[in-house]
Parts: structure tokens; sequence; C-alpha cells
């Protein structure tokens, strides 16, 4: 008898997603910082987007919108704190990421070198 979740065919594509992933066996998480990586970009943008919709350039208007996202906009000191605070964490991760690489020797691989460069 054949294991369900090896022999259905939607439940096979999740098997082989998530249960049978072909990783190594000393991975660690050290290896979680790409996707953190990816997951602070995606805030930035989209809170850079949230706050540009209510920023003024101006030399004589910038304070007063800033105060105006601060005060005036629905939770906007919130989305101002995360934008703030989520580049300081993006940083952190993108350090540890790219210790990580040179800890392992990722700079060995040309795969794992170009796909960088070209991200």
């Amino acid at each position: 008898m054949t294991i369900t979740r090896k022999s259905h065919p939607m439940i096979k594509i999740v098997n082989n997603s998530f249960i049978d992933l072909p990783t190594p066996s000393n991975i660690s998480a050290w290896w979680n910082f790409g996707s953190l990586l990816g997951l602070c970009l995606i805030i930035q943008i989209l809170t850079g987007l949230f706050l540009a919709m209510h920023y003024t350039a101006d030399i004589s208007s910038a304070f007063s919108s800033v105060a105006h996202i601060c005060r005036d906009v629905q939770y906007g000191w919130l989305i101002r704190n995360i934008h703030a605070n989520g580049a300081s964490m993006f940083f952190i991760c993108i350090y540890m990421h790219v210790g990580r690489g040179l800890y392992y020797g990722s700079y060995m691989y040309k795969e794992t070198w170009n796909l960088g460069v070209i991200l």
C-alpha cells in the first residue's frame, strides 16, 4: 500500500515542496535571512508607497506633511515607524545573509553568485 501523500496528484505537489524538500541535513536558522530579506523589501515598498501618498516634497511644507502623516492619517505613525525600523531590519538581514554566504563559501558556486547578481 502506498502512502497517500506520495500518490495523490494534488497532495504530491505539497509533499514535494514542503515535506520531502531536498535540503541539506545541516541546514540552520542562518538560511532564513534570504526570505526575511524578501519580506523586509516588500514591507518597505508597501509602507513607502503609503507614505508617498501623503508626503509633500516642497521645502516649505515637507515638515508639515510629515506631521500630517503622523497626526491625521489613520495609523500613519505606525506606517512611518514600520518604514523607518524596517530599513534597519533590512540592513541587518542583508549583513547576516552576506555573512552566512561568506562563512559557508557560497561565493564559489557560480549559479548562486549569478542569481545574487541578477537580484
